[in-house]
């Protein structure tokens, strides 16, 4: 019998370095929106993603062939750039084969805070093939939520809870992590709307005051599922 993975959850990206051991493969997760957006851009042809931590990274990048610059700070997009972070901007857009440069206010964050470690991204958009992924990978697992500018959200742990239970069942993991088990106590107290569930959340609030339901729509209950992992290699996200 082999011995059992062991599997944890951070859950913010300021938190992380509680977690890091240089060894487990990270799961970066920041469903409101960008590990979503990331998921749905490679789905649209997106051929590279470089996840920046700055605006003026970012713009570095604009205006070069090959190249496509998003950006969002505090949900909203800014003012020079081609894209900024929600799904739909990229879906029938002029993206494939191009390279994707994105800073988002905190997944591109918790994705570099990570890069020491193995990192894949992970979503309702390919969760699916993420377990499947993680069950072959026999590494130990670090799901790393985003959170809001270094604090705890609702939305990442319930995904992380969903992840987590999927894995534990498995019968290849184990966990002595509090977060972890709290993140399966929201994710089975959301229930089965987990639209109506987030009501009172705050970057649900903050969606919903952008007119941005839509997005966390699409976030929430994606109309199509990918078997695409994004994966880090080097600066870059690449189709694993």
């Amino acid at each position: 019998m082999c011995e059992k993975k062991n599997i944890s959850v951070c859950f913010t990206a300021d938190q992380f370095d509680k977690f890091s051991d240089g060894k487990s493969t990270v799961v970066v997760v920041d469903l409101l929106r960008a590990t979503s957006v990331i998921s749905t851009a490679f789905m649209q042809g997106v051929k590279e993603i470089i996840p920046v931590q700055t605006l003026e990274e970012a713009l570095f990048y604009k205006g070069k062939k090959g190249y496509i610059v998003a950006a969002e700070r505090n949900a909203k997009p800014i003012d020079g750039f081609d894209y900024g972070n929600s799904p739909y901007h990229y879906i029938n857009a002029d993206v494939e084969g191009k390279i994707l440069v994105l800073t988002t206010t905190n997944g591109t964050k918790a994705i570099n805070n990570a890069k020491d470690h193995k990192v894949i991204t992970a979503s309702y958009i390919n969760i699916d093939a993420v377990v499947q992924y993680l069950l072959k990978d026999n590494k130990d697992v670090i799901i790393l939520c985003s959170g809001w500018k270094g604090f705890f959200n609702l939305e990442d742990p319930i995904f992380a809870g969903t992840l987590s239970n999927v894995l534990l069942d498995s019968n290849k993991f184990s966990s002595v992590c509090d977060s972890l088990f709290a993140s399966i106590e929201l994710m089975k107290n959301a229930g089965d709307n987990l639209f109506e569930y987030l009501s009172k959340s705050s970057h649900r609030k903050r969606l919903k005051s952008l007119n941005m339901e839509e997005d966390t729509r699409y976030c929430l209950s994606p109309p199509k599922k990918s078997d695409i992992i994004p994966i880090l290699k080097g600066d870059r996200l690449i189709v694993l």
